[in-house]
C-alpha cells in the first residue's frame, strides 16, 4: 500500500497506525489524516487549536449528524415513493436512533481510536454513536459529499436498513407507554429517584406506575435510561393490553 507522503511525521508509527486503522474502517485512504485524528479526540484531553480554541470530536459530531440524515433521508425518498410526510420522518428517526447509532460505532470497533484521558471502561454507551457521527462529519470535510454518501450506504444502509423490519421497530418504548396511557385516560407516574448502591458509578432507580399500581421497576446510570427499562418492562408486561 502507497502512504501519502505527508501523513508521517517524528510520530510516524502512531500515525502510521492510525492510518491503518481509519483507512480499513473507511474502505478508502483519507487525505487529511488531521480530521480523523480530531474526530477521535475526546474533550478530556483538552487540546485546543493555535486560536486558542477547543479540540475534539464534537463540532465533527454536529455536521456528521446532519450529513446522516440528509443522506438517509434521501435514501427512504427514493426506496419509498408511496411514504408520506410522517412516516419517512418515522423511518429515519428509527435508523439514526442513539441506540442504532450506538451499535454502529460498537460493530465498527470505533473506542478503539479514541483518545481520552479517561479510562474508556467508563464511557456510557453514547461515546460509540457520538464518534461515529463524527468520523461521518469527518468523512464530509476530507472527501465532500459523494465520499459521505458512499460510506453511509456500506456501513449502515446496505447491512442494517431493511425497511419491514424497521416498521415494527420500537425505538421509545416511553413514548409508547406515554401514548397508550393518554388514549386509555389512565394516569402514569415516573418515580424516579438516586440508587445508592455499592455500584462505582451513580445510578438511579425508577418505579412506573400506571393508576395507583407500580408495573415495573429499573434501574441505569441516567435517569432517562432507567425510564426507558422501566417503559420496555411495562411494556411487555402490558403487551395483551397494549397491542
Amino acid at each position: 500500500m502507497n502512504f501519502p507522503s505527508n501523513i508521517f511525521n517524528s510520530h510516524s508509527g502512531q500515525d502510521g497506525d492510525f492510518f491503518l486503522g481509519i483507512t480499513d474502517i473507511l474502505g478508502f485512504k483519507p487525505r487529511k489524516l488531521e480530521i480523523y485524528k480530531k474526530a477521535f479526540l475526546h474533550r478530556s484531553v483538552n487540546k485546543k487549536d493555535k486560536n486558542g480554541n477547543p479540540m475534539n470530536y464534537e463540532r465533527l459530531e454536529f455536521l456528521g449528524d446532519s450529513m446522516l440524515g440528509t443522506i438517509i433521508s434521501k435514501h427512504l425518498y427514493n426506496e419509498v415513493p408511496e411514504g408520506d410526510e410522517g412516516y419517512l420522518t418515522k423511518m429515519r428517526s428509527k435508523i439514526v436512533s442513539r441506540e442504532h447509532l450506538n451499535e454502529l460505532g460498537k460493530d465498527l470497533n470505533l473506542i478503539k481510536l479514541v483518545e481520552s484521558r479517561i479510562p474508556k471502561t467508563h464511557f456510557g454507551d453514547n461515546i460509540h454513536g457520538n464518534v461515529f457521527e463524527a468520523l461521518v462529519g469527518a468523512i464530509y470535510m476530507d472527501r465532500g459529499y459523494k465520499y459521505c454518501e458512499r460510506f453511509i450506504y456500506d456501513r449502515v444502509i446496505v447491512p442494517y436498513v431493511d425497511i419491514e423490519q424497521l416498521e415494527g421497530k420500537v425505538i421509545s418504548y416511553k413514548s409508547l407507554i406515554i401514548e397508550w396511557c393518554q388514549k386509555q385516560k389512565k394516569a402514569f407516574n415516573y418515580n424516579v429517584y438516586e440508587d445508592t448502591g455499592n455500584d462505582e458509578l451513580k445510578h438511579f432507580a425508577v418505579k412506573l406506575s400506571i393508576g395507583n399500581k407500580v408495573v415495573a421497576k429499573a434501574r441505569a446510570t441516567s435517569k432517562k435510561k432507567a425510564e426507558e427499562r422501566a417503559s420496555k418492562r411495562a411494556f411487555f408486561a402490558l403487551q395483551d393490553r397494549i397491542g
